[in-house]
């Protein structure tokens, strides 16, 4: 079962005979043993089973299997939202006195994860231009940096990142390449392939692709190699003496560590555990994620072109679009699509931004992205709120920046939405 397509409806479960073909809803928070050294064996690590769904859940764990066959991975956790996905890929290998190199161009609630919340924590970023130089990359690094982190396609810059740069960074300085794949997916995009080491998802966004389940998503390539730097990594490398004196990658090797190690720790402390019911509905989205993305990706292209012609419109920001500056980027790390989001400005700045999506009335405004249903957003007014005029433009948003989401509807419907509301300007 190679192909995506296929792992998109089938992956992560195969049913046995007279069993149920639809996954499970395993909505239990305990689970029964006839003895207490069987579950001792599970608090150990000593045995695979299932004893309290804060740590592990049946139908989670189902659907995490099925994402980490999308993405190439060799283990993978379920989280309650894409910030928690964020926080845990990198606290898991950071702490208190540490230092992270990230892309400035980020979404709005990683940033301030980043900036503010994790810093108090003792952790320090250093937010580098994403288009910066291999030499400009490499300087921003110090001897206690832990990881590199980015996003494929950046929400709302919609920047494509060139991952093979900062996985080359990264590992010339011994940790990893975490990458933020929520927006373009599996579907059109494998990071690991170009040298990432672990991926993220909001699986809230296009996973989903429905808004009916936050939720979020790890998965660990199994590829990089903690041990050849085990001084940088004494959490995984050393004895975890909050679980039992485990070295994780001794016990569970490249290929299980990391996400082992965010489990019985992480997970066991944070409490960010996805529902069961949540993952059932995140695995009815996987099932038609290839064939969404395609429609996305269909309705993004030809709303960007309509745009880009608009006598109305400052600026246009759309990979798929020739005259994009990362068209070149997205043909090489998305040849196939890159997705339905499209980033615009309108002549006359905020106010005039304001008023033509006052003025849609198909595209709703929503605190929201990558959903079957179109939406747009203002992320000065909203999800970038809490940054200043320097922090927006270094995350490449402007005050007249429209973040519009293409959903599955008619192209030309979504036009002649935005053609209506451009003409009241």
């Amino acid at each position: 079962m190679s192909r995506i397509e296929t792992k998109c409806v089938q992956g992560g479960y195969t049913p046995q005979n007279g069993e149920p073909r639809q996954i499970p809803i395993v909505q239990s928070t305990t689970f029964k043993y006839a003895t207490s050294e069987d579950m001792g064996k599970l608090f150990d690590l000593e045995a695979s089973g299932y004893f309290y769904s804060r740590l592990q859940n049946p139908t989670c764990d189902t659907v995490a299997a099925k994402i980490c066959a999308l993405e190439g991975g060799t283990a993978a956790m379920l989280l309650s939202s894409g910030q928690a996905a964020s926080f845990f890929s990198v606290f898991n290998i950071a702490g208190c006195g540490d230092h992270v190199v990230a892309s400035s161009a980020l979404y709005g609630g990683t940033y301030n994860l980043f900036a503010v919340t994790m810093k108090r924590m003792g952790i320090e970023f250093t937010f580098v231009d994403p288009d910066c130089t291999a030499e400009e990359l490499n300087a921003a690094f110090k001897p206690n940096t832990k990881a590199v982190f980015g996003e494929t396609i950046a929400n709302p810059a919609l920047t494509v990142l060139d991952i093979e740069k900062f996985a080359n960074a990264a590992h010339a300085h011994g940790v990893p390449l975490i990458i933020d794949n929520t927006f373009a997916t599996p579907v059109n995009c494998r990071p690991f392939e170009f040298g990432a080491d672990i991926v993220t998802h909001s699986t809230t966004k296009y996973m989903d692709g429905h808004g009916v389940a936050v939720g979020g998503c790890i998965v660990d390539s199994g590829k990089f190699d903690w041990t050849a730097h085990a001084d940088k990594f004494p959490g995984l490398c050393t004895p975890d003496e909050s679980y039992h004196g485990i070295t994780y990658t001794e016990k569970f090797g490249l290929a299980g560590a990391y996400i082992t190690k965010a489990t019985a720790q992480l997970m066991r402390d944070f409490g960010s555990t996805q529902s069961p019911q949540s993952a059932f509905y995140l695995n009815l989205g996987l099932e038609s994620l290839h064939v969404r993305m395609e429609r996305h990706c269909f309705n993004g292209q030809k709303v960007a072109e309509f745009l880009n012609t608009h006598e109305k419109v400052a600026w246009v920001t759309y990979p798929g679009l020739k005259t994009d500056k990362y068209y070149a980027l997205a043909q090489k790390y998305l040849p196939n699509g890159t997705c339905g989001v499209v980033s615009f400005g309108v002549k006359g700045g905020r106010a005039a931004a304001e008023k033509v999506m006052k003025a849609l009335k198909l595209i709703a405004i929503e605190t929201h992205v990558a959903d079957a249903r179109s939406c747009c957003l203002h992320p000065a007014n909203a999800t970038h709120r809490q940054m200043n005029e320097q922090e927006l433009l270094a995350a490449g948003i402007s005050g007249d920046l429209i973040r519009l989401s293409c959903g599955l509807e008619n192209y030309q419907d979504l036009i002649d939405d935005l053609s209506q509301a451009l003409a009241t300007l």
